[in-house]
Parts: structure tokens; C-alpha cells; sequence
């Protein structure tokens, strides 16, 4: 019964869909340039979207950088910053000599309940 309903269609080679009233969006044409392999990719993007600083480049996988006319654009790299350690979150909330104060707190605790004498 299920070879009935798809009598007549030839699956996967062709779309029911049709371009008939499609418009196409505007599109802007970019190249890329890697330094690695000082190979061009040619890309097209949306006209209302910002075109990345850098691409993939589909020879060599290294970072290609946007050319605008013929030049490559400069790129300015801002330092990483530095994530946050534990001690530097805890230096904020107490000084140094506060932590000492509440370690040999905690360290007297400790030696009283294991039964050991408090220096």
C-alpha cells in the first residue's frame, strides 16, 4: 500500500518547491587574505550584515584577515585579560593579616578537636 502513494514521484531528484515570487536578499562580496598561504577567499554576506575581521581559510585553516580594495585591514589585538583567581576575589573582600588571624583560628579548632596540644 505504500508503494501506491509515492508512484510516479522520483525521491531526492527533484523539489516541489519553486522560485516563482522568491526576491532575493542584497548580498556584498568580501575577500580574505591569509599571510600563512597568501592564498584569497571570496565570500558573500547579507548587505546589512558586518563582515568579520577574520575567516577561516579554506586552504590551510589559518586565520584569514579582510581586505578592503587590496590591502588587508590592520588588526588590533587587545590584551586577554586576566581571569580572576580565587585569592584575588578573596584579597578583596580581607586583608592578608585577617586571613592569618582566621587560619590559625581554624587550625586551633582543628588541633582541639583531634585532642592535639595548641601550640
Amino acid at each position: 500500500m505504500a508503494d501506491r502513494s509515492l508512484r510516479g514521484m522520483r525521491l531526492g531528484a527533484q523539489s516541489l518547491q519553486s522560485e516563482e515570487g522568491v526576491i532575493f536578499s542584497e548580498r556584498t562580496h568580501h575577500s580574505y587574505l591569509c599571510p600563512v598561504c597568501n592564498k584569497e577567499t571570496s565570500l558573500y554576506f547579507a548587505a546589512d550584515a558586518e563582515a568579520p575581521e577574520t575567516w577561516e581559510c579554506r586552504h590551510c585553516s589559518s586565520e584569514a584577515v579582510l581586505m578592503i580594495g587590496s590591502e588587508p585591514i590592520q588588526l588590533t589585538r587587545a590584551d586577554p585579560k586576566q581571569a580572576r583567581t580565587h585569592w584575588d576575589m578573596l584579597l578583596e573582600r580581607r586583608t592578608e593579616a585577617e586571613l592569618e588571624e582566621l587560619l590559625q583560628e581554624r587550625l586551633n579548632f582543628l588541633r582541639a578537636r583531634r585532642g592535639q596540644k595548641i601550640a
